[in-house]
């Protein structure tokens, strides 16, 4: 597609990280219900979390497996295990499958999408790619974790962010306390619990602004490396970098509320288990 003065206008590059003992798969099939109007302005890849889910999913019945998780969580979720590995694995994939412009996460992936940002401009992550230019977060929040929110809070963020927030989500208070550490966030406020909410009249206008203005911010910096953004094919509005199923989801599934998944923060102590490196298709 074609811009003024004849050059070439890019999508915004995301990476979509996936909710808890789920996979990128799954997110695709949740973020199905958004309308063309907004995925189609939108280069997504879907990206497999690198553990392997330890424990029963909540989707299972509604999504086949493999599940994944980003990270886990000791008794009380006060402790993250396996975190520093995650945000190395992340920096990995958007070397090898960037350059990316922003993310977007819904849960699990909420939470550590909208504290990459900040963890970036201290310098504790993310150090060898670009800077991120905007989060999209779906039901996140800050953490349970003080020591983490130090580190990922303690400077006010300034990239563009959109926040959904469900009025019955079991994660609501924490993602309105997720406002308070960026500059004039954008927020989409909808009845539903902890789910990918389909967007109603008001909340598309809403959304489609924000695409507008991360468009624009993504194109005034990428006219400059034109030359160097026509050796790579975004021309797929959406990607999996993800493990096939092991088998197809049910007929309606797109269709189905997504399960309220109140047992994203486990009470119970899990195994630590090896961090899964090679689990993309063109790895």
């Amino acid at each position: 597609m074609g811009s003024l003065g004849g050059e070439k206008k890019k999508k915004p590059r995301v990476m979509c990280l996936h909710g808890f003992r789920t996979s990128g798969y799954i997110l695709s099939k949740q973020l199905a219900k958004w309308p063309d109007s907004v995925l189609g302005q939108l280069d997504l890849v879907f990206v497999d979390a690198p553990l392997s889910g330890q424990g029963k999913s909540d989707v299972e019945g509604f999504f086949p497996p493999p599940y994944y998780e980003w990270f886990r969580y000791t008794p009380g979720c006060r402790e993250y295990e396996h975190f520093d590995e995650c945000l190395a694995y992340i920096e990995e994939c958007m070397i090898k499958h960037g350059p990316f412009d922003g993310f977007l996460g819904f849960s699990q992936g909420a939470l550590l999408s909208a504290a990459l940002p900040g963890l970036q401009a201290k310098g504790l992550a993310l150090t060898k790619v670009p800077k991120i230019k905007f989060v999209i977060i779906v039901n996140g929040g800050t953490f349970a974790s003080p020591a983490l929110n130090d580190r990922a809070y303690s400077l006010a963020i300034a990239c563009p962010s959109i926040h959904f927030i469900g009025e019955n989500d079991f994660l609501m208070q924490r993602g309105k306390n997720l406002l308070e550490s960026f500059e004039k966030p954008v927020v989409v406020y909808h009845y539903k619990g902890h789910t990918v909410p389909r967007l109603d009249e008001e909340s598309l206008e809403t959304v489609l602004k924000f695409i507008k203005r991360i468009n624009e911010i993504v194109n005034s910096v990428s006219s400059s490396n034109l030359e160097e953004e026509e050796g790579r094919n975004c021309s797929e509005e959406v990607e999996l970098l993800t493990r096939e199923p092991a088998s197809n989801p049910k007929k309606d599934e797109v269709g189905l509320p997504d399960t309220d998944l109140a047992n994203h923060f486990p009470s119970g102590k899990e195994e630590k288990g090896a961090v899964v490196q090679v689990n993309l298709l063109s790895a």
